[in-house]
């Protein structure tokens, strides 16, 4: 199955994006309670792999515990470092957490991180930035290479920003002893943000395996008030789904899936529910005219991480 399932929303009471509905998330384990049963339904219909990290808050946690129910060596996990979750669960909270590339943090949360195995497959540099240096940094990248060997992982990075094709690029001309460090990429990918299509022939002739994040654009694809200058684009996505008999977050979702047919695609949701309306995107096919029009509402990088700077933690 194409479809993953990532773990920010379900480790994090709050996360950046714009909600559909309101929702109480002030009792945590109850917020921990329907976690576990979003992973646990995920699996039952049929998704294997699961994206984590130490920066959501519980949820490599959350995922270790699960594990622990589970004997299925079909299960691949993928988590990170970089990013330490510092809201405490605090709604009101002004920092909900802190990058830092350094080798220190590296060794900080692989010591962690290193209990999911022997279902950890992926392990990557959380949102690299040309900015940290880490990509530059001898000390980190040549642990990454002994993770690599030691363990059999895949190592990989995600990439947020206007310029995560710059930083694509970079990383793969990275050699440790001639040797290639990086095998996957987790970008940000959907029709708003295409910038991913400028590098995917580079990235296939290498056969590095890609992850995309950000399918639904952090909820800009849904109609929302303030974002007048989509409608146009809401009206399409709506008389699309409508046709097929989904929700929007499923064209967006196999949008991805015919544009990049090799990718993983990973799912955001927070319940059951999300989930299912998700896996909606395995009933139907876009047709050449569906994804011409979803194409058409493009817009710049630079234009879509400026607007989603200003988003909210909610």
């Amino acid at each position: 199955m194409q479809l993953a399932l990532g773990t920010a929303a379900l480790g994090r009471p709050q996360y950046i994006n714009i909600r559909q509905e309101s929702c109480d998330n002030s009792n945590l384990n109850t917020f921990r309670e329907q976690s576990f049963g979003v992973l646990e339904e995920a699996y039952n219909l049929g998704i294997r792999y699961f994206d984590t990290a130490p920066g959501y808050g519980l949820a490599e946690e959350l995922v270790l515990e699960w594990l622990n129910t589970k004997n299925d060596n079909t299960i691949e996990i993928g988590t990170k470092w970089g990013y330490t979750y510092t809201a405490n669960f605090d709604a009101n909270a002004t920092v909900h957490e802190v990058k830092e590339h350094s080798f220190k943090k590296l060794n900080e949360q692989w010591f962690f991180s290193k209990q999911l195995l022997p279902y950890l497959k992926v392990y990557q540099i959380h949102s690299a930035t040309l900015e940290t240096g880490v990509l530059e940094n001898t000390a980190v990248l040549e642990e990454l290479m002994f993770l690599k060997k030691e363990h059999h992982l895949k190592i990989g990075l995600t990439t947020t920003g206007a310029n995560q094709v710059e930083v694509i690029k970079k990383a793969l001309a990275i050699l440790v002893d001639g040797k290639p460090v990086f095998d996957l990429f987790q970008v940000t990918y959907n029709f708003l943000d295409q910038s991913l299509l400028k590098v995917l022939e580079e990235l296939n002739r290498l056969k590095k395996s890609i992850v995309i994040k950000e399918a639904l654009a952090n909820g800009r694809v849904f109609r929302n008030e303030n974002y007048t200058h989509y409608n146009k684009m809401y009206t399409a996505l709506e008389s699309i789904a409508a046709k097929h008999n989904v929700g929007v977050d499923a064209i967006c979702l196999k949008y991805c899936v015919q544009t990049i047919p090799k990718s993983t695609i990973l799912s955001g949701v927070s319940s059951i529910k999300q989930l299912h309306q998700n896996l909606k995107m395995n009933s139907f096919t876009l047709s050449s005219t569906d994804i011409e029009t979803l194409n058409s509402f493009k817009i710049s990088a630079d234009a879509y991480w400026s607007e989603r700077k200003q988003l909210q933690w909610n």
